[in-house]
């Protein structure tokens, strides 16, 4: 049964739809071109610009299936963000208030390990208990600018890979979905999302970009209270040089992350828990890295690649750390008269990461993926990048102007059956680690997952998104799971930016 909150969110949401959203920015057949809707002009205060966005989200889940907790669940969240900020010619200041809401989370979707947390409604009853709401500080910095120099003070939001952005608008929506946010960033698909403390330097031109970061990350994510920093920090060090041709346009980046957790919790790895327990030293690895984009025209369409790698060393408390990642992936957007109006655009991909098959032999092997927002990578979030071998081909339509449609398909196994089934997106609370590693018990295969998604763009300030995933497990999830080794998840979500 749907609570009275839940019930008056879904109503509000669909109000909210019904009356800024106009008859002609919904349909989508026989539509006229059109000129552009001019964006709002800012709420001024004075000096002082007024901003903000709304984002409403009804989540349907259906964990893999346990009778021993609620894998059947459903319920709804709100997020307001509020900011004042001011632009001059050599200095910007931005303070920026969060207030997310919560409803309906399930109560009883926290099952004895193995089977763990039922899905992130779990994840956030979890983190917060019954508290449904909360008001924090999400950004609040000050950046001075030069002619190509800036710097950065105090607390905001910083995504890696995304230091530029393209001028080509297929090489930016690769950069967008396929490299930023592997290794750092905001988790903005959670209703709290993270932040990060610190100082930021960028050098940036035509040419090149240079980008230094020095930062501590935020609670939050599951978590609603977002206010502390934890004792967790991180040093990304980045080059990035954009390339634009006659035919083509590329990008290519070199970069180097140092990332410390001095927390000493117990840490999420495939050892034994007397072992765990016994080793509560901090994590000190380093990352060093890079990745290249290119599209180019090819024939009546366009063709595109990716290539994305990182290798790691360090200390994993007393153990050594050596881990490695790579991903390979290319694209083609058909052109011509008889596929034009709806602009195919297929992609296929392949991505490893290294995994630990000798729990006992002193050096950890697996890939720590840090303070990633790991939803992009894994649009059910059932998994992440760390002992990973992810195949996935992919499926882009734009049958109209207002309207894009996504479908994926990946098949997913674990690099090493002796390692962990992973999820998470790294630190949001001072006692967790911030991973959640299920044991494998030998089997090596996730299994298929297919899902579709539609984007409708209702106005310039105005998104509706409609999700939805099915996952056919194998003989991993099988094992875990054995009353039901299959997954759904489905949403719908409204934003609202003025």
């Amino acid at each position: 049964m749907f609570s009275p909150k839940f019930i008056g969110l879904l109503f509000w949401l669909l109000l909210g739809i019904s009356v800024f959203a106009q008859p002609s920015q919904l349909s989508t057949k026989n539509a006229p071109s059109a000129a552009p809707t001019p964006t709002p002009a800012p709420v001024k205060i004075g000096n002082v610009t007024l901003s903000g966005s709304l984002r409403a989200r009804f989540e349907s889940w259906d964990w893999f299936e346990s009778n021993l907790a609620d894998n059947n669940y459903n319920f709804g969240a709100a997020t307001l963000r509020l900011s004042l900020s001011q632009q001059r010619e050599k200095v910007e200041w931005q303070v920026e208030g969060a207030f997310p809401l919560l409803v309906n989370l399930p109560t009883n979707a926290i099952a004895p390990a193995p089977q763990g947390q039922l899905g992130l409604g779990a994840a956030y009853y979890a983190a917060n208990g019954r508290q449904d709401a909360s008001a924090f500080l999400k950004q609040a910095f000050v950046r001075f600018k030069g002619k190509a120099n800036s710097v950065k003070l105090g607390r905001f939001e910083f995504s890696d890979g995304a230091e530029t952005t393209p001028t080509d608008p297929s090489l930016a929506t690769i950069k967008r979905d396929h490299i930023s946010q592997r290794l750092i960033g905001p988790f903005g698909f959670t209703h709290i999302g993270r932040s990060f403390d610190g100082v930021q330097y960028g050098y940036n031109t035509k040419q090149r970009n240079v980008t230094f970061v020095a930062a501590r990350p935020t609670e939050g994510v599951f978590q609603l209270r977002g206010w502390n920093e934890l004792d967790v920090d991180f040093y990304y060090g980045a080059y990035t040089k954009p390339i634009k041709a006659k035919n083509s346009e590329s990008d290519w980046r070199v970069f180097a992350m140092h990332y410390h957790d001095g927390r000493r919790v117990l840490k999420t790895d495939n050892r034994s828990l007397a072992a765990r327990t016994a080793d509560l030293a901090k994590i000190r690895v380093t990352t060093i890295g890079g990745h290249y984009i290119k599209t180019a025209q090819m024939g009546s369409g366009k063709a595109d690649l990716l290539l994305w790698g990182a290798g790691q060393f360090g200390d994993w408390g007393n153990l050594s750390h050596r881990a490695g990642a790579l991903a390979i992936e290319a694209g083609y957007q058909f052109g011509g008269k008889t596929v034009s109006k709806f602009k195919p655009w297929v992609r296929a991909g392949y991505f490893r990461s290294t995994g630990d098959g000798d729990p006992s032999d002193g050096t950890h092997h697996t890939f720590f993926q840090a303070l990633p927002t790991p939803r992009i990578y894994a649009r059910f979030p059932f998994y992440n990048l760390m002992n990973n071998e992810d195949t996935f081909v992919q499926l882009r339509l734009k049958p109209h102007a207002k309207i894009g449609v996504r479908s994926d398909f990946h098949y997913l196994r674990l690099s090493n059956p002796k390692d962990l089934w992973f999820v998470g997106g790294g630190v949001f609370q001072k006692q967790t680690f911030g991973f959640i590693g299920r044991p494998a018990n030998g089997n090596r295969t996730l299994g298929a997952m297919v899902d579709i998604s539609v984007d409708i763009t209702l106005s310039p300030t105005m998104g509706l998104t409609a999700y939805w995933a099915g996952v056919h497990g194998s003989n991993l999830p099988s094992s875990l799971y054995p009353t039901g080794p299959n997954a759904r998840l489905a949403y719908l979500e409204f934003t609202k930016r003025f």
